[in-house]
């Protein structure tokens, strides 16, 4: 059987940390023992690290080396991605302000991901987004549903 094929945006590796949200981290935790059991093919982007790179010292030592432990296949924001991501912002979906978002969703969607898993329910992992941007997607000839979805949602993991 094929391995579910998954783009994880920062919050995710945030909330491996996130002692302020014991209920997040903890569906993060059982989350991350299905990536370490082989369950998932994994991605992350040069836009996450990116991110992490603004972090404080010590959370960006904590993250880039979550990241060297799991070590994701990496994918890169090309100019085709840049496009779609400017795309969701002229259409509505995202402000200016998310274009951080719209371009993991537009990454994710450009490599055939199966699900952008995040823990940003205002930006991402939302239906009406999830519609919005598949809607964009397929009339810019993406055909492949992207599932915008929280790891709870893609483990099966419940509190």
């Amino acid at each position: 059987m094929r391995k579910l094929k998954l783009y994880l945006e920062t919050s995710v590796w945030n909330f491996y940390f996130a002692d302020d949200a014991p209920e997040k981290k903890e569906i993060t935790l059982a989350f991350f023992d299905k990536v370490k059991a082989g369950e998932y093919d994994i991605y992350i982007s040069d836009i996450v690290l990116h991110e992490i790179m603004k972090a404080e010292t010590g959370k960006r030592n904590l993250l880039l080396d979550l990241i060297k432990r799991y070590a994701p296949n990496e994918l890169n924001a090309d100019e085709e991605a840049e496009s779609l991501a400017e795309k969701y912002i002229e259409e509505g979906v995202l402000t200016g302000k998310s274009l951080t978002d719209a371009s993991h969703a537009a990454v994710a969607t450009i490599s055939e991901m199966d699900a952008l898993i995040s823990w940003n329910l205002k930006h991402l992992a939302n239906l009406n987004k999830m519609n919005k941007i598949n809607g964009i997607n397929l009339r810019e000839g993406y055909s492949k549903r992207l599932e915008l979805i929280t790891p709870m949602e893609v483990s099966g993991h419940e509190i």
